[in-house]
Order: C-alpha cells, then sequence, then structure tokens
C-alpha cells in the first residue's frame, strides 16, 4: 500500500474531533489519488451496493461522507437524493465538485445534529466507524434522523469491531433496531500491499424499529 504525507496510520492515531479537523483538511486534496485509488479502496463502492440491495432509497445521509466517495457510487445506483455530512470543510468542499450531494453539512458527528427528527430514509457510511473517528455511541442521533423502517447500512474495521465497543452497543440497540446482520469484506483492493493490504471489515445493516 501506497505511503504517502498521510496515510492510514496518522489516521488510526487521531484521537479528538480536533485531530480529526487538522489531518483532513491537509489531506483533502490529494485524497482521492493519493489513497483511494492508489490502494483501490472498495469501501465506498461495496457499502453502496449493500444500500441498494437492502432497498435503500433517498433521501440518504452520508455519514462521514468526506471527499464524496461515497455519494458518487450511490449517484451510480441510481440513489438519491443524498446529503452528506463531515466534521472536514476542507473534504466536503472536495466533494461538492462532484455534485453528487443535495446539501453538505459540516458537524461533529460525536455531538448533538442540527437535523430534523426522521428527516432520511436510511443513512449510509464507509470508512467513518473506527478508531480515532467516530465510535457507536453516534448511532443514537442517527437513528433519531432516520425514518421508522430506515436502512442502514455502515462498514466497521474488524479490528475495532469488538475493541471500540460496536457490538455491545449493536447488542444494547436491539430494540431499536430490526433486521441486523453483519457480513465480512476486504477493505482493499487484491494488488494493495503493505501493512494494511489485507485489512477486513464488517458491513453492518439494520432498519430502524
Amino acid at each position: 500500500m501506497a505511503q504517502t504525507e498521510h496515510d492510514l496510520e496518522g489516521a488510526y492515531a487521531l484521537r479528538t474531533p480536533a485531530d480529526s479537523r487538522r489531518y483532513y483538511r491537509d489531506w483533502a486534496e490529494s485524497y482521492d489519488s493519493a489513497f483511494a485509488r492508489a490502494t483501490a479502496y472498495r469501501s465506498p463502492g461495496v457499502i453502496a451496493a449493500a444500500y441498494a440491495g437492502l432497498g435503500g432509497r433517498g433521501p440518504v445521509l452520508d455519514v462521514g461522507a468526506g471527499t464524496g466517495l461515497v455519494g458518487e457510487a450511490l449517484q451510480g445506483a441510481g440513489i438519491g437524493p443524498v446529503d452528506g455530512i463531515d466534521i472536514s470543510a476542507e473534504m466536503l468542499a472536495a466533494a461538492e465538485r462532484k455534485r453528487v450531494y443535495r446539501r453538505t453539512i459540516q458537524a461533529d458527528l460525536t455531538q448533538r445534529l442540527d437535523l430534523p427528527d426522521a428527516a432520511y430514509a436510511g443513512c449510509i457510511s464507509a470508512g467513518t466507524f473506527t478508531t480515532g473517528h467516530v465510535g457507536p455511541d453516534a448511532f443514537g442521533e442517527l437513528l433519531r434522523v432516520a425514518q421508522p423502517g430506515g436502512v442502514f447500512a455502515v462498514t466497521v474495521h474488524s479490528a475495532f469491531y469488538e475493541a471500540a465497543g460496536f457490538a455491545d452497543a449493536f447488542a444494547a440497540m436491539a430494540g431499536h433496531i430490526r433486521d441486523f446482520r453483519t457480513e465480512p469484506f476486504r477493505i482493499y483492493g487484491e494488488g494493495s500491499a503493505g501493512d494494511h493490504g489485507g485489512d477486513m471489515g464488517w458491513i453492518v445493516s439494520f432498519r430502524k424499529a
């Protein structure tokens, strides 16, 4: 896996929202070329296909939208409208240039969101629920802004699924969600090398009860 000034080791070392803002501010312009294409990053396409396969529709909230890779994949699947939310203004600026979002929202996903109840038919996310970024506590707010029956399809890095409390959090949500399912997938393409080339993740899907 190609190493750049900004890479996975740096991303996994983030600990606070302020860390994320600083790190992704400087990575925004090169993220697609130096990371996503260089590593054959599969998560955005995989999760968009999962959302579509579950009958997901718009309006959908792309959680941790970054430079808009999931938005592009959803557009390719004919799903919209899509709103993108992220902590980094610079990443969202890159996403806006792709013209795949109805709107973009800069917000800290660890805090209450300035969004109305039941605003979305579903939530989707790739690469956001991992160490140093957004933990399982964010699902309380995401459930609030989703409609009853709303589809959720998110990736969670397998190394952090239990260690960061995701497994326990999903179990505790049992009364609020239904049709819960996990499916393993490879995060990067077959040709990816380096320490993270073989990393695995979980596709986590469910519906709001």
